[in-house]
């Protein structure tokens, strides 16, 4: 079987297989001479902890924003669950720009070149800015047909929505800003920056919630938009704070108003060859959500209220595939800046190896205990029954998913970006939507039905970048990328 995906893999125009160098060749998981296991471990879990940490409280603030907000009702839950896709639609250009930003600061890390790792932090800050500033006002603007589109089914969750949304368009800016300090920092090495930060974010948002959601203190009760009014107060914090550690200091990444703000076409290009294939991943896996979601909400607000709990509780999942990728990603950037392909391989094996271990545990908690998670969202004995079965597919699918993101980090600190972008597209775009519809309006599986697409999507993805990752190709990008920025 992995024969044959690799063959498909192959066949596709996922990179320039010319000039390999002679490193076309499948991966070694062997330790690389002169150095040792331990310390490859080390490496990993100095850069992933920080970043576990850090996306672990803010998935944990999500969670307790989603609680507050449950107990006002499943209209409540659905309200904020229509704006998600939505807003991560309109993150997608900065969002893919700051992976270009970070391998490209990581491999001028690796290289020891400071100032042209310094430069491309400026590039990538103006780009964000430009992107962010024009998303925030469309995102403002057409708030209401984007929520009508993604199927509100009741005026009390069609209004909440568009409140909460616009609110968020707000403080888009401070937020996009932000996730692009932490993008160069990442490129770095430096994960525990970005942890203190959004912890304070997190502490602040939390504490506003509590505040703005009920009406405690003397402050009205704002419910849903409290809601978002803590959580962009909490990001603007998160901004100010990350804006005062690199302009303040002796720090690798500096930012200093005396340095040039000048467009730099050639350091743009590198960030932009390395970000497109990565928008158009997010796009693709853009559309393919909303056609999922929008598929999930004609069951109706009860049967949404339940995804969306589930979602965000998967969501909490996330963050140990996504630390140790952000490990597998700074790494093997870095190692392609020093010439070392024997070395990002041994990271990126390593890393998987501890994400699944992690993914057990999590797994195991999420299928014996899935009622009492569920419940702390909402009582409803439908949501909290419901809500425990998906969590028992999500269990199934924690091991795929973990490996999937860890292997995707390291091919996106490749440069690889175009094969993820293939891969993100036959899987998100046609697997999990085509197979949700299936299941539900020919089947009628409803909820259960959608979660099982979910599961096929992961499994297909988990192959396929395994696949990738396993033929050795990624290698002769990263080779020639770093030639470019050397």
């Amino acid at each position: 079987m992995a024969k044959i995906i690799r063959t498909v893999l192959d066949s596709l125009p996922f990179g320039d297989d010319k000039n390999d160098y002679g490193l076309h060749e499948k991966v070694s998981n062997k330790v690389p001479e002169g150095v040792s296991n331990k310390a490859l471990y080390g490496d990993i879990v100095k850069i992933a902890w920080p970043s576990f940490v850090e996306l672990m409280l803010t998935q944990l603030t999500s969670m307790a924003d989603l609680m507050m907000v449950g107990r006002l009702g499943p209209w409540a839950l659905t309200a904020v669950g229509l704006t998600t896709q939505p807003k991560f639609l309109l993150m997608t250009m900065f969002m893919a720009m700051n992976v270009g930003a970070t391998a490209m600061v990581a491999r001028y890390r690796g290289a020891g070149e400071q100032e042209k790792a310094n430069n491309i932090m400026r590039q990538a800050l103006m780009m964000t800015l430009l992107f962010a500033l024009i998303s925030s006002v469309l995102g403002y603007i057409f708030a209401k047909p984007m929520v009508i589109f993604m199927g509100a089914q009741d005026a009390e969750s069609l209004n909440g929505a568009v409140v909460y949304l616009q609110i968020q368009m707000l403080g888009f800016v401070f937020m996009a800003l932000t996730s692009t300090i932490t993008a160069a920092l990442r490129g770095v090495g430096d994960s525990r920056t970005a942890m203190i930060y959004n912890l304070t974010a997190n502490v602040v948002n939390v504490i506003l919630n509590y505040v703005l959601i009920y009406g405690h203190f003397g402050f009205p009760a704002m419910g849903v938009a409290g809601a978002s009014w803590a959580t962009i107060i909490g990001q603007f914090v998160a901004f100010v704070y990350a804006g005062l550690y690199i302009m303040f200091g002796r720090r690798y990444l500096h930012l200093s108003f005396r340095d040039s703000f000048k467009p730099d076409l050639p350091e743009l290009k590198k960030i932009i060859d390395i970000g497109i294939p990565s928008m158009i991943e997010q796009l693709v896996m853009r559309a393919g959500m909303i056609i999922y979601a929008k598929t999930v909400a004609s069951l109706g607000t009860i049967a949404y209220a339940t995804h969306q709990v589930c979602m965000n509780i998967q969501a909490l999942s996330f963050m140990n595939g996504q630390a140790f990728a952000v490990s597998a990603t700074s790494l093997v950037g870095q190692s392609l800046g020093r010439r070392r392909p024997d070395m990002a391989q041994a990271y990126c094996s390593r890393t998987q190896r501890i994400g699944f271990a992690v993914a057990v545990l999590i797994a195991v908690a999420f299928f014996f205990f899935g009622s009492q998670i569920v419940w702390l969202y909402n009582d409803d004995p439908q949501i909290v029954d419901l809500g425990a079965s998906i969590l028992k597919l999500v269990a199934f699918m924690q091991p795929l998913q973990s490996s999937q993101f860890i292997l995707a980090g390291g091919l996106r600190g490749a440069g690889d970006t175009r094969a993820t972008a293939i891969i993100t597209f036959i899987t998100v775009l046609l697997v999990r939507p085509g197979i949700a519809m299936l299941l539900i309006y020919v089947f009628h599986w409803g909820l259960e039905g959608a979660w099982i697409a979910l599961v096929a999507d992961q499994l297909l993805r988990t192959i396929l970048v395994f696949a990738r990752y396993q033929s050795g190709k990624w290698k002769n990008a990263k080779l020639k990328a770093a030639q470019k920025a050397a």
